[in-house]
């Protein structure tokens, strides 16, 4: 019986809860809905943010990761303007806090996960190849005729999701 007890608290300690980031108002509330309902110590909260890049002028580290992503990107590293440029991420200083915020409060262990590509598809690819344990996404609440044309993430990431998957809609919609 104490096997099992140190088994199952080995497998609470290790559960990655994912949240899609696209650095806006709606990935925020995500981002904070996950951190008041989801997170808790010991986990690791995985920041997923992924994006086609417009150049490979950023270095060639984007194009080296381009099929599997970048490596886990420590919390610390998030803020610094060398890895910004390196992974071709515009962090905003609000995200940065509120990560910052939560990985104090809750006590868990913070990393981003850069992939390039279809959002769609690099998140979905991300739950399996992390793993996740959940994924949290906001959704923008784009109208019917802009959803029909650009698609939605969140729609397509519920359907094809490995893993239980929370989406947070945000209360402006956009027609």
């Amino acid at each position: 019986m104490e096997g099992e007890g140190a088994k199952m608290k080995e497998e609470v300690a290790a559960r990655r809860v994912g949240v899609a980031m696209d650095f806006s108002a709606c990935s925020r509330l995500a981002l904070q809905w996950a951190a008041d309902n989801v997170a808790r110590s010991g986990d690791h909260l995985i920041v997923v943010t992924a994006f086609k890049p417009l150049s490979y002028d950023q270095g060639t580290e984007i194009m080296l990761w381009e099929s599997t992503g970048s490596p886990h990107i420590p919390l610390l590293e998030l803020s610094e303007p060398v890895t910004s440029k390196k992974y071709g991420l515009k962090p905003d200083p609000q995200t940065i806090d509120l990560l910052n915020t939560i990985a104090r409060q809750k006590q868990v262990v913070v990393s981003m996960k850069v992939l390039y590509g279809d959002p769609r598809e690099k998140i979905c690819e991300a739950i399996n190849s992390i793993p996740l344990s959940c994924l949290i996404i906001g959704n923008r609440g784009l109208g019917k005729i802009k959803r029909v044309i650009m698609g939605s993430v969140s729609e397509y990431v519920v359907n094809h999701a490995t893993c239980p998957v929370t989406v947070v809609k945000s209360t402006e919609h956009e027609d």
